[in-house]
Formats: structure tokens, C-alpha cells, sequence
């Protein structure tokens, strides 16, 4: 079965169709990337499953239930201009935020809360920065913050927006390898990202949108440029496609 199940699922925002029939399925143990030009819908797609947008028709299955917003098993990791890195805050609290689903106004963070926290700051090397101000991170450390606030909810599934833009090679690196075992540990990980070459050499699927699944293959099998050409509406000499032939 399944971790993650899209069926079907068809989004309109202010009007304009965005998403139209999208099926997609991230198995457990799967680094799935999905890869389109800007305005393709990847993002929508990320928040119709997290439940932030509504979608006119499908469904979205995890663990072949219906995801419930904020109680699903899923980590989400959005670009890092969606953070307020100027609010006064600690990395430890601002992992914790991660968890405000499981929380309420009557119950503050328990023994068990803070355990996640701290195994999840861990998991991304920044045990030592816990108590440091968000603001004061750099661009790279900021994005493990990130990722540490998806991962204390121990999900599931692992949704990851854009996750190496502007990213150093070494913080790229360390956040590869670690996806890479998130996956081994039988999540599903669904990952947007422009990054062509590190897609096709990292993800063991690679799904191509633009407002439908135009192509869902491992990478292996994505080497013909003609689905790539419908995707990002270039011609057969775009330099995109000269990523597929040193593959």
C-alpha cells in the first residue's frame, strides 16, 4: 500500500484552474521528486495535501486513510521565506512550533515533545544551536531548522518545498544524505526541486507536472526528452535537455 495516495485531485484558485486530475503515489522507502516549470502547480499540490487549499475533486490518502489536516502523519518543509526569521524566538522553540497541531492553548509541551525536538535538532547537526536566536542563523542552518520542525512530528510522509534553493554544496550535501535515510527508514518523501541533475542522480522517482502527472517514471526510464519537452515547453534543442544525455 501506498504511504501517499493523490487521486484525482483538481484545484482552481481565484478561478484559474491550477491542478487538473493530478494521481500520484509516494511509496514508503521512496524519494520522489517532482519536477516542473515555475507555475506548474508543485506547491498546490504540496498544500492540497497538507489540506491548505481546497481541491474541487480527488482525495488524498495516507497510509490509505484520508489525510486529516493537522493530524495526518505529515512533515512539512516550506520554503524559507514562508518563516518569520525575525521574530524573537529560540531554534528549539521554533522546532516545537512544528508540533502545534498536537498541542493547545491547555496543554504545554511535555517530556515527550521536547525528547522530538531535541532528536529531531540531532537528526539535522544543530543540537548546539538550540538555544540560539532563528535570526542570527545563517541561510543553510536556517534551512535545517526547517526540516528539524518537520521532522519532530515523526512523520510518515516528508513534503519538502524547494529545499536546497540558495543552499551552499556542503548544507545541500548534508540535507541529500539525510532525505536519503529518511527514505530508507520507510517514509515517503516528495520533494519539489529545480535541481535537474541532483534530482535525476538522488530521487529513485521522478514525477513531471505541469497542472496534470505528465510523466511518472524512475529516472532510469525518464531519458526520453519528449516528456520533458511537454512539461516545460521547450523545443528539442533547449539546453535543459542536454541534462538527459550526460545521464
Amino acid at each position: 500500500m501506498s504511504v501517499l495516495d493523490v487521486r484525482g485531485v483538481t484545484v482552481a484558485l481565484g478561478g484559474r484552474p491550477v491542478l487538473d486530475d493530478v494521481s500520484l503515489t509516494v511509496e514508503a522507502g521512496e524519494l520522489t521528486g517532482l519536477i516542473g516549470p515555475n507555475g506548474a502547480g508543485k506547491t498546490t499540490l504540496l498544500r492540497a495535501v497538507l489540506g491548505l487549499v481546497r481541491m474541487s475533486t480527488g482525495a488524498v490518502l495516507v497510509d490509505g486513510r484520508p489525510s486529516r489536516p493537522g493530524r495526518s502523519a505529515i512533515g512539512y518543509v516550506p520554503q524559507r521565506h514562508e518563516f518569520a526569521w525575525d521574530f524573537p524566538i529560540a531554534v528549539e522553540h521554533a522546532v516545537m512550533t512544528g508540533l502545534s497541531g498536537r498541542l493547545s492553548p491547555f496543554r504545554r509541551p511535555g517530556v515527550d515533545d521536547w525528547r522530538a525536538v531535541g532528536e529531531a535538532l540531532e537528526r539535522v547537526r544543530m543540537s548546539d544551536l538550540a538555544r540560539r536566536p532563528v535570526g542570527e542563523l545563517s541561510g543553510g542552518q536556517r534551512q535545517r531548522v526547517l526540516v528539524a520542525r518537520a521532522l519532530a512530528l515523526q512523520p510518515r510522509v516528508l513534503l519538502l518545498d524547494e529545499p536546497f534553493t540558495g543552499l551552499d554544496l556542503p548544507t545541500q550535501e548534508l540535507l541529500t544524505e539525510l532525505f536519503l535515510d529518511l527514505a530508507r527508514e520507510d517514509r515517503a518523501v516528495l520533494m519539489t526541486t529545480h535541481d535537474l541533475v541532483g534530482a535525476l542522480d538522488t530521487c529513485s522517482r521522478i514525477a513531471l507536472l505541469n497542472r496534470t502527472v505528465i510523466a511518472d517514471a524512475a529516472p532510469s526510464d525518464l531519458l526520453d526528452p519528449e516528456p520533458w519537452m511537454r512539461t516545460f515547453g521547450v523545443g528539442e534543442n533547449s539546453p535543459l535537455l542536454k541534462i538527459l544525455k550526460v545521464m
